[in-house]
């Protein structure tokens, strides 16, 4: 008996002398794990304890005790994913849309707004509002360039005074101490369109004191204007001038005029990354863009002003003929008039029909069509496939590129992106292998914009967890469907809490707001 009780003695001091036995909320046990790094997936168990990761092990071999216990074997478990490049900010403010199914049912649990230079404004309102009202992902902001620019110049396309360009620096400097992960740009856009290089890089190197990013649309995927290579070189002088680490938003390669060069721009990018540049991209899957009617089809010069004016230039008899043959030329550019198809809710007798379509009806030219359009409607937008999938695919196998949806409504990439990539590039294309699309997806984005704590499985990180069977995953959303949700997320959980449990929102809105440290 005196033995017997010595041995209980000892045991109990070897538990507080070796640690306590972990006790966790929830444990998922016999899962292969993806990281979140380019390793590979090996078999663990994972427990969480109110919203962190405490335990990545096994758990027999420790002892850990557990509430619940998953059966995870079978399973994929893997970080929750991280979109760079959302059109979020509307749905998040929205009562009935704040959940963010559409990227939830993707396993997406992180979702970044403000891009391609347009964004609210203050960053601390907004994600305030957020977190106080509840939303189903965590997120978080870019200042937008295009804001900024409007808020002190209007959209008029003038150089901004020394005073201009002070506060505009002031207004950046406010969003990054409130938060922002970096500064964005749609320099395809108006306003942003009418920026000189020197005054977005007088800007990037404020939101480069605070640690930023810079995330562009930049000036020109196809041949616009300067150009699809002269513009990567110019987004990389932005960076190489102001020492920020530069992010190519949604790289392609855009229209006839320019299939094929993904090559050449890698080269360009990987001789910037050799020289010191940290330079990454973020890509959707998808061979058609979406965008609006007017930045796709008019000349910048003729958006100076806002719409207003350019309703005056297409009244004016003088700039008839002008307008139309660079509207012309801009439907030549993104594939000809098969290929734009319009994309509207206000107007549903346009909606879903080409520009050629459109013009035969109507028996005009295809110029004279979008002329009739934006007569009525400044809102329209169009989905026009002008993309070519080697160029797709040679973009998606740089070790610096990760999935953004760029996610919009009325386009499949918001519902389907991430999924898409790991069903058909990863595990039917063989593109890249799982653990990269996953990597691609989580790790490498969190690292890239610098948010800590998310983006990998690991003890002391936040609990944005997703579990499925790889081959379960099916993309619905496709360009007659374009807002059907993903399935096959079996459980999706947001900082240690289920939002999708057994493949069902749960109707937990636990995404926090993200500021950049």
């Amino acid at each position: 008996m005196r033995y017997l009780y010595l041995c209980i003695f000892f045991f109990i001091i070897s538990q507080y002398s070796y640690g306590q036995i972990p006790s966790v909320d929830i444990l998922f046990k016999g899962a292969t794990v993806y990281d979140g790094t380019t390793s590979e997936g090996k078999k663990q168990d994972v427990g969480i304890k109110g919203d962190k990761i405490i335990f990545v092990g096994r758990y027999k071999k420790s002892k850990v005790k557990a509430k619940e216990i998953i059966d995870a074997d079978g399973y994929v478990l893997a970080p929750g994913f991280i979109d760079p490049h959302t059109h979020i900010e509307a749905d998040l403010s929205h009562e009935e849309r704040k959940a963010n199914l559409p990227y939830l049912m993707q396993g997406v649990t992180t979702v970044i707004g403000g891009n391609d230079g347009s964004g609210p404004l203050p960053i601390s309102r907004k994600l305030e509002e957020w977190e106080r009202n509840g939303i189903g992902t965590n997120a978080g902001l870019f200042v937008g360039h295009g804001t900024v620019r409007r808020m002190v110049l209007g959209n008029r396309d003038i150089a901004p005074s020394e005073e201009d360009l002070e506060e505009m620096k002031k207004i950046v400097a406010q969003a990054m101490e409130d938060g922002a992960i970096g500064l964005s740009t749609g320099l395809f856009y108006a306003p942003g369109s009418f920026a000189k290089k020197d005054e977005v890089v007088a800007l990037a190197k404020v939101a480069h004191g605070y640690g930023g990013i810079y995330d562009t649309h930049m000036r020109d995927e196809s041949s616009y204007s300067i150009g699809l290579i002269n513009s990567v070189k110019e987004t990389l002088e932005i960076g190489e001038e102001s020492g920020i680490p530069v992010h190519f938003s949604h790289i392609k390669a855009l229209g006839a005029d320019v299939w094929g060069k993904s090559s050449e721009v890698i080269t360009l990018i990987e001789k910037s990354q050799a020289e010191g540049l940290k330079v990454t991209a973020n890509q959707y899957p998808y061979e058609a863009s979406r965008t609006s009617l007017i930045a796709a089809t008019v000349p910048r010069w003729a958006e100076d002003g806002g719409y207003e004016a350019l309703l005056e230039r297409i009244a004016n008899p003088n700039l008839k003929d002008t307008l139309r043959n660079g509207i012309a030329e801009n439907i030549r550019r993104r594939g000809g008039p098969a290929s734009l198809i319009l994309s509207t809710s206000d107007h549903p007798e346009w909606d879903g029909y080409s520009i050629e379509k459109m013009a035969s009806d109507w028996e005009v030219d295809p110029a004279e069509v979008v002329v009739e359009i934006l007569k009525k409607s400044s809102e329209v937008r169009v989905v026009s496939f002008n993309m070519r999938a080697d160029d797709i695919e040679n973009f998606m196998k740089q070790p610096w590129v990760m999935t953004g949806s760029d996610g919009v409504v009325g386009h499949p990439r918001k519902y389907g992106s991430f999924t898409k990539k790991i069903t058909e590039y990863a595990l039917e294309k063989e593109i890249l292998p799982l653990h990269i699309a996953i990597h691609s997806s989580s790790g490498k984005t969190a690292l890239t914009l610098g948010i800590s704590k998310r983006g990998f499985i690991k003890e002391g990180y936040f609990a944005d967890i997703i579990m499925f069977k790889p081959k379960a995953l099916i993309d619905h959303a496709d360009y007659l469907q374009p807002s059907a949700l993903s399935t096959g997320m079996t459980h999706v959980l947001v900082n240690g809490q289920f939002a999708v449990k057994d493949g069902r929102f749960t109707s937990i809105l636990a995404g926090k707001a993200i500021k950049k440290d």
